[in-house]
């Protein structure tokens, strides 16, 4: 018997080296963790950011980079040989907030912007995008219960703010305020919110503010990789699911994205909140393709569904029940027991969005880009009827919306680049037969037309941006009257709308920069503020629209300081000032009135001359290689011009306090090594609204309060996955408080402790 047997030696001699360096800084990072997935080899960098992996095989690996301060970065290489790795880490963009729209580099862009990046999305599963962005200086939310949430910024919310979903205006954002976006963050890589007056290339209806939510572009990366993050929570016992799978297949790249939410009531420290609790269900599909680096292309569609409760004792069926709902410490209807019900009043929910983007570039920069876009939104609102009728929505609302957006930027030297624009957009809004009761928001169609073009020029130390845009909107609308026999009234309305922009960075130095910035803009007023007619559910008032507004137009002015020095030390200060003339805004008059519906507290859309000034601080500093602390402050103040006195509905001014501290040397449970185990606290203080008048609203503004949240988190790297353990407190001490811009804080309290813990595999 004869055999032959060949053996193959594998070359596993190879060395892994790299230097980390700080982007802002060009300075070494020591203390950075580096982690080789397949291997589970950890090494730290040393005072010079080096580091080293010897006897390393001939094999494809995932590097994890972190460091304190900083967003983790994954790098996947093919080890053929010794090879040594240049790693930039940017801890400006996580200390200042900050993300670069349009510009080359933060020191010479004009946007004033701050965003959220996904391992906070990834850690707060359970919140809304309202809630992700509501830290940043100069962002709140005004809110209508435990689930239904806007964002505020500068003031700002509504029709004044532009939410793009993957570079798409969100519609059915025009019927209220008590209309959360129907928009799944965990779909995107990080949501940016530009305050600046510069961001007229999103739409000028915002008036200076928008808030980005972004999906990450997909890679090239061959291997199928995936993630499921799971996340409890103790208050309204809270289940979140999010799941994602992408892969580059050689020819097309993908994305599919889910996520699933159930709630109960929620529960304040002293009672539950009956029928509060949602349902949730969110899908996404990416799909990217390109040609010869001349052509890009996107495909994107995604589905929104969801059904929130309204808080059972805001619905009174009388006006001496209403006054005293208003003076109650709990609410009627109020029961000692937790429950899944969802019960009426309720509202559901459905939005889809197809969206088809191409780039065509004629060379490295120079590109055009063509956005079409098709959203459909149907709203159903649920109340408590007579007659086993309340199954039947008293509500029913169906938008279908159409977006395109052509665009071309060109470098057209060394100083000067430039982007023109145009976009156009169709609405149609019909109310569905059978719910028996007279529309709030009356049938229409709405066409809008619209180009800008922006011009930039940079050097050595400034950078200057220019900019204009014009807008036509024509509205045709049918309209039951407000009068006993109803008739059928028809209104056809021509609006010509024109803002712009002046921009200016000046960089003092290596780390200090000045951004100065003025804009005009021009807004007609929206549907329901001028012809919105009965009861607002989410609010749980009565609205009335004001069909002879006009379009209000408003000036803001700017400026911004910022200094930073790595992971070290940075300061961002940001003052503004913005003049309304016609500012739009929702009065509550005082009234209260009884319906078949109930009795509810009746608000009004007016107009007045108004003006808010306000400043944004955040600072963040280092202490040695395991603290960081952070110090945020908003200050605000509307003021009416014209009665001189206060604005209704500007947020509380607040601060917030953080501390952050990464052990150096990772504890081991057993043979498990976390990897960038940290704790942190939050301390979150919203003072009183004391800049309004007793007779402004239907109750007194609330006490300030102090919010503690606290947070121990960890990674735990495998061979195959990677682990991320996330436990967090919100409100730790079961603080009882009511909220200014909750309109709710009529009727209960605000929510109390709620323990979450969350764990996010990565593949």
């Amino acid at each position: 018997m004869l055999s032959c047997l060949v053996i193959g030696a594998q070359d596993c001699g190879f060395t892994l080296s790299g230097l980390v360096n700080d982007q802002s800084t060009n300075e070494p990072l020591s203390y950075a963790n580096i982690v080789i997935q397949e291997t589970k080899a950890g090494a730290v960098t040393n005072d010079d950011g080096e580091f080293v992996f010897d006897g390393l095989c001939a094999n494809h690996y995932h590097i994890h980079i972190s460091h304190l301060g900083c967003e983790p970065q994954i790098l996947h290489i093919d080890l053929v040989s010794d090879t040594t790795l240049q790693i930039i880490l940017d801890h400006t963009s996580i200390a200042l907030g900050e993300v670069v729209v349009g510009a080359k580099s933060h020191v010479t862009a004009t946007q004033a912007s701050n965003y959220v990046g996904k391992q906070m999305l990834d850690d707060n599963l359970n919140e809304s995008l309202s809630d992700l962005i509501a830290d940043i200086a100069g962002v709140q939310m005004i809110r209508n219960g435990a689930g239904i949430s806007k964002p505020i910024v500068h003031g700002m919310f509504g029709n004044r703010l532009t939410i793009l979903n993957n570079g798409v205006p969100q519609s059915g954002q025009q019927w209220g305020i008590d209309h959360s976006p129907e928009i799944d963050p965990n779909v995107a890589q990080s949501i940016t919110v530009i305050k600046g007056v510069q961001s007229l290339e999103y739409g000028n209806a915002n008036l200076g503010s928008v808030v980005l939510v972004q999906p990450k572009s997909i890679g090239r990366e061959p291997h199928l990789h995936g993630g499921v993050t799971t996340l409890l929570e103790s208050n309204g016992l809270g289940l979140n699911i999010n799941a994602r799978l992408q892969q580059y297949t050689g020819k097309f790249a993908w994305r599919l994205t889910g996520t699933y939410k159930n709630y109960g009531d929620s529960n304040t420290p002293d009672y539950y909140l009956r029928n509060t609790g949602l349902r949730e269900a969110n899908m996404a599909l990416q799909v990217e393709k390109s040609w010869k680096d001349k052509v890009f292309s996107e495909v994107y569609i995604s589905h929104f569904s969801t059904r929130l409760g309204v808080l059972r004792g805001s619905h009174i069926s009388s006006t001496t029940d209403l006054a005293s709902a208003l003076s109650r410490d709990t609410p009627f209807y109020t029961e000692e027991k937790f429950s899944r019900r969802l019960d009426a009043p309720n509202q559901v929910v459905d939005h889809q969005l197809a969206k088809w983007n191409t780039k065509y570039y004629f060379d490295t920069e120079d590109h055009v880009e063509l956005t079409l876009a098709l959203q459909r939104n149907n709203r159903k609102e649920f109340d408590i009827r007579r007659g086993d009728r309340t199954d039947k929505p008293s509500l029913n609302i169906l938008q279908y919306n159409t977006f395109c957006d052509l665009k071309y930027y060109k470098v057209l030297n060394q100083e000067w680049s430039m982007k023109i624009g145009s976009t156009t957009s169709l609405t149609n809004n019909q109310n569905q037969p059978g719910t028996g009761i007279t529309p709030l928001i009356p049938d229409y169609f709405a066409s809008r037309a619209g180009a800008y073009a922006l011009f930039n020029w940079s050097s050595a130390k400034f950078n200057v941006e220019l900019g204009s845009r014009y807008d036509y909107e024509f509205q045709n609308i049918a309209k039951f009257s407000n009068t006993v026999p109803k008739e059928l009234l028809r209104f056809k309305n021509n609006f010509h709308n024109v803002s712009g922009l002046l921009g200016l960075s000046y960089q003092l130095s290596d780390n200090q920069s000045l951004l100065l910035n003025t804009g005009l803009g021009m807004r007609n007023p929206a549907i329901n503020e001028l012809y919105s007619f009965g009861l607002h559910q989410g609010v749980s008032g009565i609205e009335e629209g004001e069909s002879g507004l006009n379009s209000e137009t408003a000036l803001k002015s700017s400026i911004e300081y910022k200094i930073w020095s790595g992971v070290g030390f940075s300061l961002d200060i940001m003052g503004y000032y913005q003049r309304f003339w016609d500012y739009i805004y929702l009065l509550p008059t005082g009234e209260t009135r009884l319906t078949i519906r109930g009795a509810f507290p009746v608000f009004r859309y007016t107009q007045t001359d108004a003006g808010i000034v306000g400043l944004d601080f955040n600072s963040q500093f280092s202490i040695g290689n395991a603290w960081i602390a952070t110090l945020n402050y908003s200050y605000i103040k509307g003021t009416d011009v014209t009665f001189n006195q206060p604005l209704v509905f500007m947020p509380s001014n607040n601060a917030i306090a953080g501390l952050t501290y990464q052990f150096k040397q990772s504890p081991k449970l057993g043979k498990t090594r976390f990897e960038n185990l940290e704790v942190s606290s939050q301390f979150d203080y919203t003072f009183k609204q004391h800049n309004l008048l007793e007779s402004q609203d239907f109750a007194l503004p609330p006490d300030g309060y102090l919010l503690t949240d606290i947070v121990l988190s960890g990674n735990i790297i495998l061979s195959k996955v990677q682990l991320r353990c996330n436990l967090k407190v919100t409100n730790a001490f079961n603080t009882v408080y009511r909220d200014y811009l909750n309109r709710q804080r009529y009727f209960a309290d605000d929510l109390g402790r709620s323990i979450q813990a969350g764990v996010n595999i990565k593949f």
